[in-house]
């Protein structure tokens, strides 16, 4: 197969939109173009993510996504703009309600394996310079939930990452990007997702306020799937926890007036 060939396979033939946490009819654009862009290093990236140091059992704590498609900052979403509006911290219960322990999109479910909220944003990630910038803008928590589709056949992380303001998540996604070199968030260990990152992996990212969104997944083993359609709607599945932001929309002070 070709070079061209093999980006072809890439392109999502539904070049639609992803729909936003809880809004399943009101569409976000996906960075399509971004994320066909990187597959000219995707080989490489593999390469990459073949080493680094163990953490956790046997994670990899270096691992990076092949691919890696950010979304510009969400508006409806501009009041949760800064913590100060929103100075609550995130918890398991609210962000891992009963509803999203088993979440579904189109043909593909997943059970939740394992979750942790963490208050040390270092701790959990590498890339000195990613963990400086957590630092400058505020980081005071990343919370991960590991899932395993009912089959078996794919795993995701999904991971939310608590900022100061949205100045800040505008920047950790731009460290966040593999092409940065600049660092990633450490995959939660769970059961049936151990060697999490190995392979080929995507990664999705969201900028909701002053957090950031991210899900990432993989067919499990890091087999490398026939495009990038798999991968997307299996994203569409482990991002739903994600819905905690709409629910800290409506409890703003103004949220009643405004809406």
């Amino acid at each position: 197969m070709t070079t061209h060939q093999a980006e072809e396979d890439f392109r999502p033939t539904d070049r639609s939109r992803r729909p936003e946490p809880g809004r399943s009819k009101k569409p976000l654009l996906i960075g399509a173009v971004a994320a066909v862009a990187v597959i000219a290093v995707a080989v490489a990236a593999v390469l990459m993510m073949g080493g680094g140091d163990e953490k956790g059992g046997g994670a990899q704590a270096t691992v990076l996504p092949t691919v890696f498609t950010p979304s510009m900052a969400n508006r409806d979403t501009a009041r949760l703009g800064s913590r100060t509006a929103d100075p609550r911290p995130l918890n398991e219960g609210e962000v891992f309600t009963p509803a999203v322990k088993t979440v579904t999109y189109r043909k593909y479910a997943f059970t939740l394996a394992g979750s942790d909220v963490s208050a040390d944003c270092k701790a959990v990630t590498w890339g000195e310079r990613l963990q400086a910038d957590l630092a400058k803008y505020g980081c005071n928590q990343i919370v991960r939930g590991a899932y395993v589709s009912g089959d078996k056949k794919h795993v995701g992380q999904f991971i939310a990452i608590n900022l100061a303001d949205q100045a800040g998540a505008e920047q950790i996604v731009r460290d966040l990007n593999p092409q940065a070199e600049a660092g990633f968030v450490v995959p939660l260990q769970a059961p049936g997702v151990s060697d999490f990152g190995k392979g080929f992996s995507a990664a999705y990212a969201q900028i909701y306020g002053h957090y950031v969104v991210i899900a990432w997944v993989q067919r499990t083993g890091g087999e490398q799937p026939a495009n990038l359609n798999e991968m997307i709607d299996v994203s569409l599945a482990v991002e739903k926890p994600g819905d905690f932001v709409w629910a800290r929309m409506q409890l703003l002070p103004d949220a009643r007036r405004t809406n």
